[in-house]
């Protein structure tokens, strides 16, 4: 099963553009109707649909140290280029399993 990925709303369109033009799935939370739930609440709702969430939000850091369940974590400064974040997706999307992805975070 492949990775697919959900975006909170501090990711720039252009890194959802930049995956789905490789064939990567992605959902937003635009999308979800998720925009300004909190951080703990996009955890929840990726998880539940089975997502690996992206972020630059370093909250999702502190949630995961606390021990919250979730189906993973990438995260990447919000000074990385968007190249940058768009390679390291896809190479995670290439490599890694969802279930390697769970309760993990990988750094871009």
């Amino acid at each position: 099963m492949a990775i697919k990925f959900y975006t909170d709303e501090h990711v720039s369109p252009a890194v959802v553009n930049g995956l789905r033009r490789r064939g990567i799935e992605v959902l937003t939370a635009k999308e979800a109707g998720m925009l300004t739930a909190p951080d703990k609440k996009h955890l929840e709702f990726a998880a539940a649909q089975g997502m690996v969430i992206f972020t630059q939000d370093d909250d999702f850091l502190r949630l995961h140290a606390s021990g919250i369940s979730h189906s993973g974590i990438v995260y990447a400064h919000q000074r990385t280029p968007i190249g940058q974040i768009i390679q390291g997706l896809t190479l995670i999307y290439q490599v890694l399993t969802p279930e390697e992805l769970h309760n993990h975070v990988e750094f871009l």
